[in-house]
């Protein structure tokens, strides 16, 4: 891999890494105002906002520019979005800000590994970015919990630099402050990034056309019979694990008592599970088999009602590495899948705004879900079950749905060759 590669990857994991750890620094200053319970799932609700309103500007924006000034303009929003809430900015308001920079920085981190790499790298290139990104969000959230913790953060604000006063005085501040060092990391590493020499286009300033492109190739890709199944799986996955992350911290906290920060490395453990069942997918599973994996959606779906059952750490970590493993063997394939066929319906950064504004709406959608739950008081379990039933139901209806387009393909083949 050429040196510039291991420069995107370096900018892409610490952008993840502070991404991910000022969740868990944002759950904690909501607790420390004594916000509603409901305000936490809203805290991705808000983040994700970004990518689904300007899904259809923020593809051709980072077509207009050199990739690496795109990275570094989302990045710098991120600080800004950071620094608001170190400067006591609500919560969800700052994170909203954070959102909107990582929204234009996807399709820029994708989109520069097409036109820096040849395409026999690509696979390779995807399964490293895709890696690493689960690694920020493991380390990620286990930073975030280790800076809320009293010994290290008591530790932490006991620095004094000699002859300056940082101001720096309580947890909350300490933690963002780390974070926000984390994002300049991010940003130094985005001055290394190669400028690929592509010829960029010119940012269309017609908004109507935007959204007339992005609606056409939305269809395109929902009316794709492979597509469409790759797309309601990958939707379906980063929705589901979006509410996941909010459903193990309430469960950590009731069923194991564990603070808030014990919780977090819980949380850890299911990406750990991902990592292992998206390896393991990337060596036994081939594109042409990727719709194979379909009943493993349906088996993690029912393996999620057995939380309600465990009490014991030990168990829950064992069930934990077993459902993200679950979930990471089988979005791999059909993140392939997914990408193959956009990038041959319409071009790779098109494809990858469409798979981000339907996957972040379904994000929306079951935080949303979620955060209704928690505020009309319905018990953890109850929401556990609901979950895992409703993730196993959705992805039987895949399958079926696939199924059935298989049938259909299979009768044209016939009536074909009878023709023939």
């Amino acid at each position: 891999m050429p040196f510039g590669f291991y420069m995107i990857m370096a900018a892409q994991f610490f952008s993840a890494l502070a991404d991910n750890a000022l969740l868990i620094a944002s759950i904690y200053v909501l607790r420390e105002m004594q916000s509603p319970q409901e305000y936490e799932p809203l805290l991705k609700l808000f983040f994700t906002l970004s990518y689904v309103l300007l899904a259809a500007f923020v593809g051709a924006f980072a077509d207009s520019m050199p990739k690496w000034r795109v990275m570094l303009i989302s990045n710098t929003i991120k600080i800004f979005g950071c620094s608001m809430m170190f400067f006591g900015i609500h919560p969800l308001a700052a994170y909203a800000i954070v959102g909107l920079g990582a929204a234009a920085y996807s399709p820029a981190k994708y989109g520069i590994l097409t036109e820096y790499l040849p395409h026999r790298l690509l696979v390779v290139a995807n399964g490293w970015i895709e890696g690493l990104t689960v690694g920020a969000i493991i380390l990620g959230t286990l930073v975030g919990g280790m800076l809320i913790k009293p010994a290290i953060s008591q530790t932490l604000l006991g620095f004094d630099l000699p002859l300056i006063d940082t101001g720096i005085d309580t947890v909350p501040e300490m933690a963002l402050t780390v974070v926000g060092i984390l994002y300049l990391t991010a940003a130094l590493f985005n001055l290394k990034v190669p400028d690929t020499g592509v010829d960029h286009k010119v940012l269309k300033k017609n908004p109507l056309y935007l959204l007339h492109d992005f609606n056409h190739c939305l269809r395109l890709l929902w009316r794709d019979k492979l597509g469409q199944i790759s797309l309601a799986t990958t939707t379906l996955f980063w929705g589901a694990g979006a509410t996941l992350q909010f459903i193990v911290i309430k469960w950590a906290e009731q069923a194991l008592h564990l603070d808030l920060s014990k919780a977090s490395m819980l949380q850890g453990v299911v990406a750990i599970g991902v990592a292992i069942g998206a390896i393991l997918a990337a060596k036994m599973v081939s594109m042409k088999a990727s719709v194979k994996v379909i009943p493993l959606g349906i088996a993690m779906g029912i393996i999620v009602n057995v939380m309600v059952f465990v009490t014991d750490i030990n168990l829950a970590m064992a069930l934990m590495v077993l459902i993200g493993a679950l979930s990471g063997f089988f979005v791999v394939p059909m993140n392939a899948l997914l990408q193959h066929r956009g990038h041959i319906l319409m071009g790779a950064g098109h494809s990858i705004a469409v798979q981000n504004f339907n996957e972040n709406l379904s994000i929306l959608i079951m935080t949303g879900l979620y955060a209704f739950l928690i505020s009309s008081d319905f018990s953890i379990n109850t929401v556990v079950i609901a979950f895992g039933l409703f993730v196993a139901g959705t992805m039987y209806m895949v399958k079926r749905r696939h199924d059935a387009n298989q049938r259909e393909f299979d009768s044209v083949a016939e009536l074909n060759e009878e023709h023939h």
